[in-house]
């Protein structure tokens, strides 16, 4: 039975750099893909954009290229599909190629998946009613549509398929269902038909097997619950996809590498980000993770079958950035006898000394790290379990925290004058007040999220191919 190998090297845009090298090396793969794009992401892309026309989208994937191009002319069967393109595939197209005939690759069509970027038709798709309200309150769009910095649907496989049926053996997109970069060469390769219901089932496997490799290593250990059973995890290998063309699989990872494949740590990444099991929606179907059966057939080495799934919807999911105003968190180690205690007053001294100039802000925190702040109720110095590990010369109390304080406000000027309030505490608070000398902490812009649904009649996906065939010579 014809089988196609597909291994996930990056999960976001910050993974790892040597991971898709070292899967490609070792994995005898037939497709990598590569991960970069989150809701944040995209914003990031879309402010570099603006600023540069250029830019826009994940640099890494040039540097990852490069280093790429060996194998690239070594196993020519290789094809790589990647959502690297961000919000400006086009750019990422052009540099790409660059960096290709740097390397003296040649005979690589790059193929780019658009249309995915409706930030520049947003008003012209409110005026014809879709009101891109949030999903989750049921606002329209235009209450913040002066302040949106991009607005992405979520393109599934069908464009990145119709991209390798050109010949190309690099596909670069935009925003895409991270399922989907999966699901499209399993489709391409095995020459399903998305309209076929007999196949849905195949289609659901190729998604599941997406889901789990789209984070790159936490289906082989990482984040595992059990880690201290997990072998040389800085040596952690990133998962492969072995599928079949019933749409079943085997997840493993490259011989040699380190990390770990079994029921569990599948089981961990299946149900990772997943609201409701039996209905994981994507713009290809709706796949039934409860139907799914798991079996260990070998060491590091996980069969997954049986899975199910129902038709797609009609909308694609829109992915929504807007300015919210600014942010700044800054942290103080506070140290000696009543340590919580000091790190508290001097949160009280920052509040009383901006309200004194008249300053409240929108949304205030404050956090005294290592007292159990993260989780509430569950982690706490007053537990017998935690008191006991506490040193004994500070009697049972807490021989250091750090305080963390935050503020969010519409007011870029407020949340500046706040930033300038920590250093003081060194000289004008308690005592056992340090960790201020890498200086006052940074403001940042915020963005915030806005979950919609579009029609997928009113998305246009665009395929574009640029050919790398030059003489030895150019």
């Amino acid at each position: 039975m014809k089988r196609v190998r597909i291994g996930n090297g990056c999960g976001f845009w910050g993974d790892q750099l040597d991971a898709p090298v070292e899967l490609v090396k070792t994995g005898r793969l037939d497709y990598l893909t590569l991960e970069y794009l989150a809701e944040l992401t995209m914003s990031i892309l879309s402010l570099q954009r603006q600023r540069d026309p250029q830019k826009g989208f994940a640099t890494d994937f040039i540097s990852v290229l490069k280093r790429l191009a060996p194998y690239l002319i070594d196993q020519p069967n290789l094809k790589i599909v990647t959502n690297a393109g961000g919000v400006n595939p086009e750019a990422c197209m052009q540099v790409a190629s660059e960096q290709l005939r740097a390397q003296k690759v040649r005979d690589v069509p790059i193929a780019v998946v658009q249309g995915d970027n409706l930030f520049p038709h947003l008003d012209r798709l409110l005026e014809k009613g879709h009101r891109l309200a949030h999903m989750d309150n049921g606002t329209d769009l235009a209450t913040i549509r002066d302040r949106v910095v991009s607005a992405n649907a979520y393109l599934g496989a069908r464009p990145i398929v119709e991209a390798l049926k050109t010949g190309a053996r690099i596909v670069i997109t935009g925003r895409v269902a991270d399922a989907s970069l999966t699901v499209a060469p399993a489709a391409y390769e095995f020459d399903w038909d998305f309209d076929n219901i007999t196949q849905l089932n195949r289609f659901a496997g190729a998604t599941i097997a997406g889901h789990l490799i789209e984070c790159g290593a936490q289906s082989t250990g990482g984040l595992a619950c059990n880690w201290q059973s997990v072998p040389d995890l800085a040596n952690v290998g990133y998962p492969i996809a072995d599928i079949d063309e019933q749409g079943e699989f085997i997840l493993t990872k490259p011989e040699d590498s380190g990390g770990l494949v079994n029921r569990q740590t599948v089981t961990e990444q299946l149900l990772y980000e997943v609201f409701n099991p039996a209905e994981y929606f994507t713009p290809d179907l709706v796949a039934d993770f409860t139907s799914l059966q798991l079996e260990e057939v070998g060491p590091n080495r996980v069969l997954v079958q049986n899975a199910s799934a129902r038709p797609a919807t009609s909308t694609y999911k829109v992915s929504i950035a807007y300015r919210a105003g600014h942010s700044c968190a800054g942290m103080l180690l506070i140290s000696g006898p009543q340590a919580k205690q000091k790190a508290e007053y001097c949160a009280q001294l920052i509040w009383k000394r901006l309200e004194r100039i008249g300053l409240r802000f929108d949304k205030q925190y404050v956090e005294c790290i290592g007292t159990g702040a993260k989780a509430p109720g569950v982690f706490s110095a007053t537990n017998s379990n935690f008191s006991q590990n506490l040193n004994s010369a500070f009697e049972g109390e807490l021989p250091e925290v750090m305080l963390r304080i935050a503020v969010s406000d519409s007011r870029q000027d407020a949340v500046e004058r706040f930033s300038k309030e920590f250093a003081p505490l060194v000289t004008s608070g308690p005592p056992g007040v340090s960790g201020y000398t890498s200086g006052r902490p940074p403001v940042r812009e915020v963005f915030a999220y806005w979950p919609a649904l579009i029609d997928k009649s009113v998305v246009d996906p665009l395929i574009t191919v640029k050919s790398l065939t030059f003489s030895p010579n150019s």
